[in-house]
């Protein structure tokens, strides 16, 4: 079998990388094609550079969608969110099966061909069409179950994502297997710069919740017009017995999974518009993505770059072990001090941020934290398991924690948006110990060395949350909203790094990570990960 390597210039403008899938024109023409992972030896420098372009585009369009959500939110009316929100709920589900998990099962195999390649980039095509053709046909029976006329034609329009998105998925895992960052962060931000332009535009013209619509639409278009000028291979015909029955496989436990967590997880955004209104599900959509977005960012950027490294050393126990804690707790030291800022002055960045018309958000986001924070805690173990061939216990967890939320949910659907967050919250950290116990179990990750990764960036929080609560009763009715939500974000971070990084003797992790994020040579990357 010929493998197809060229020497490239990387991402980071770095020689030496050893992959010729991106490069290697030569993969058009010759199915029998094999196409290979970097080389081990540059893993840790391309992961940590390639975590720091990840953070950094997944920062920037964080700012550019808070900075949308903020226009849009001062011309558009709750409503607007709400009928949005009501077909997103619909789509959402469907979208789990876009890819049926393909897109990590070529990430995570060692070697890939050709062949195997573009049979399953037809499977994902025709997965698209499916998936668009039922998000259509659904339209009425949306309109029936919701009694609004109006989501008819949202979900018309909103069904083609399915088949735009389909066409650019390989192309999309290719990128990520071979660990090209830069090039993902320039096509991400441009697909959010322009959808968000459109969006606000359309806004500012009248136009409503189609705004809304025509914004969501417009991102997958530029990502997949991004995605095939970045990518040389072109898929060549589908052919039967080129060894994707095992990729199925893994990539169907892995979708059953993500479908499981997800009507879990949103199932409160169904029942609120059901027996609530658009009103009440814009609101409580407005303050859970307020506060869940930052950590959803943060979450893209170390999965993005964790799953491929993590499947590239899923043999070595003790490495695989190290790399995961090392960067779970710098996932937590990132998530926990955004997400206390964002409960403990939610108040001031509802007023600043989206207007008085919105001020009911602000105790929902507040009711939402510990879900939140549970969130960061558990989430990261998804991807640890599949990564390391565990995808069926992923999803045997994943069944316990769904009916669990749904139940909590279901408790507090009875007094509304707070009463849903408040049954969010109670379940999720009813769920925390036991699953993360399970999670950990017969990994090589013991209660002890997950209490050391963890325990620093929990314990840095909790003080930095008291001093930031003391300042809020102290000086918070003498101050108006803007110095307030100043003074308190500088006192919370600034107590915060202080213990995690001179109390808690963290200094020194973060100070290899910055050597490592501008280390130029790779020659002197002789650390394992």
């Amino acid at each position: 079998m010929m493998t197809n390597q060229l020497v490239n210039d990387n991402d980071d403008g770095q020689p030496g990388t050893t992959n010729a899938l991106l490069g290697d024109r030569l993969s058009r023409t010759i199915p029998e094609a094999t196409f290979a992972r970097i080389n081990p030896d540059q893993l840790k420098g391309k992961s940590v550079r390639g975590g720091m372009l990840t953070l950094i585009n997944q920062a920037v369009s964080f700012v550019l969608q808070t900075v949308s959500t903020v226009v849009l939110a001062r011309l558009l009316s709750p409503k607007d969110f709400g009928l949005q929100g009501m077909v997103i709920a619909m789509t959402g589900v469907l979208g789990l099966f876009r890819d049926l998990g393909l897109g990590a099962a070529t990430i995570q195999r060692e070697e890939i061909t050709h062949k195997q390649l573009s049979t399953l980039f037809w499977i994902n095509v025709a997965v698209g069409v499916g998936l668009t053709t039922l998000g259509m046909a659904l339209a009425p029976a949306l309109v029936v179950f919701y009694g609004e006329p109006r989501l008819f034609w949202i979900t018309i329009f909103s069904a083609s994502a399915f088949l735009l998105n389909s066409v650019s998925m390989q192309h999309g895992a290719l990128l990520v297997r071979d660990m090209r960052y830069g090039t993902i962060a320039k096509i991400n931000i441009s697909s959010v710069v322009f959808s968000s332009a459109l969006g606000i535009a359309m806004a500012a013209r009248g136009f409503g919740y189609w705004s809304l619509v025509m914004m969501a639409l417009c991102s997958p278009c530029i990502q997949s017009f991004g995605l095939w000028f970045a990518v040389p291979w072109r898929p060549g015909k589908p052919s039967r017995g080129c060894g994707v029955r095992s990729m199925l496989h893994f990539g169907g436990t892995v979708t059953l999974n993500q479908l499981v967590v997800y009507v879990g997880y949103n199932a409160e955004k169904v029942l609120l518009g059901r027996f609530w209104g658009a009103a009440a599900l814009g609101l409580y959509g407005r303050a859970y993505q307020l506060l869940n977005l930052p950590l959803q960012q943060l979450y893209n950027s170390m999965h993005s770059v964790a799953f491929p490294a993590l499947s590239r050393i899923q043999s070595d126990t003790e490495r695989l072990c190290r790399s995961f804690l090392k960067g779970y707790s710098v996932l937590l030291s990132l998530s926990i001090p955004v997400t206390l800022v964002s409960a403990l002055f939610s108040d001031e960045l509802i007023k600043i941020l989206l207007g008085p018309k919105w001020v009911e958000t602000g105790p929902i986001l507040w009711l939402l934290t510990p879900a939140i924070i549970v969130f960061a805690m558990i989430n990261p173990f998804g991807w640890f398991l599949i990564a390391t061939g565990r995808a069926g216990r992923s999803l045997k967890m994943a069944l316990v924690i769904s009916p669990t939320v749904i139940l909590g949910i279901a408790l507090g659907m009875r007094y509304g948006p707070k009463g849903v967050a408040v049954g969010y919250s109670a379940a999720m950290c009813t769920l925390l110990v036991p699953i993360l116990a399970w999670a950990i179990h017969d990994t090589g990750i013991t209660a002890r060395t997950y209490w050391q990764a963890s325990r620093k960036p929990l314990l840095a929080g909790l003080f930095a949350a008291a001093c930031g609560l003391a300042f809020k009763m102290a000086f918070g009715a003498l101050l108006p909203a803007i110095p307030r939500l100043i003074l308190g974000l500088g006192i919370v971070f600034s107590v915060y790094l202080g213990v995690l990084l001179v109390v808690m003797k963290q200094a020194g992790l973060y100070r290899d990570l910055i050597n490592q994020i501008f280390q130029r040579t790779l020659g002197k990357e002789t650390k394992p990960v």
